[in-house]
């Protein structure tokens, strides 16, 4: 019993790490500053760590006007491209406190889920549209204002955008 001990102990010492040695991210899909990528005006209100992930407080899209408000936005603005291209492409990022979004991230996968680079024409498009939505709902914890993380998935079926993601209800 007594070699049982020893031996979660050492383990379980080995497993500790230090945040600041790291070189991996707290989450996957942390979205790092990237200067080249980043406008330089998007300022978080809080440390790194203290982003939100959108599963931690449970809530689902925080957009003003909800589902409906935001695939208009993306109806209006969207214009299909002609190709054969279809699939999934994910744009990631961060709302602030100020309910400002910024560092957006994009990857795209086709309909298997195999990573999958889309036409500019419809990425750029997505991006653009996404970058102009200003509807973000401000959160809080314990009464203060929080930074957090937000997604929108589009299906792609031969270029026309024919559905938005997270769905309505959770």
């Amino acid at each position: 019993m007594k070699r049982i001990a020893i031996i979660a102990i050492v383990l379980l010492a080995g497993c500790t790490r230090n945040d600041q040695d790291s070189k991996y991210l707290r989450w996957v899909g942390d979205a790092e500053p990237d200067p080249e990528i980043d406008a330089s005006d998007f300022q978080l209100c809080g440390s790194e760590k203290m982003v939100q992930q959108y599963f931690h407080f449970g809530q689902g899209l925080q957009y003003e006007g909800e589902k409906i408000a935001l695939r208009k936005r993306f109806e209006e603005a969207y214009r299909p491209v002609e190709t054969a291209q279809s699939g999934w492409i994910r744009i990631r990022f961060i709302v602030n406190c100020q309910g400002q979004a910024g560092r957006f991230r994009m990857i795209g996968s086709d309909l298997d889920y195999q990573e999958q680079i889309f036409d500019e024409r419809i990425t750029e498009q997505l991006l653009k549209i996404a970058q102009s939505l200003d509807g973000w709902a401000v959160l809080s914890k314990g009464g203060k204002p929080r930074d957090y993380y937000q997604y929108l998935i589009f299906k792609i079926n031969n270029g026309d955008l024919t559905d938005i993601l997270p769905r309505e209800c959770f």
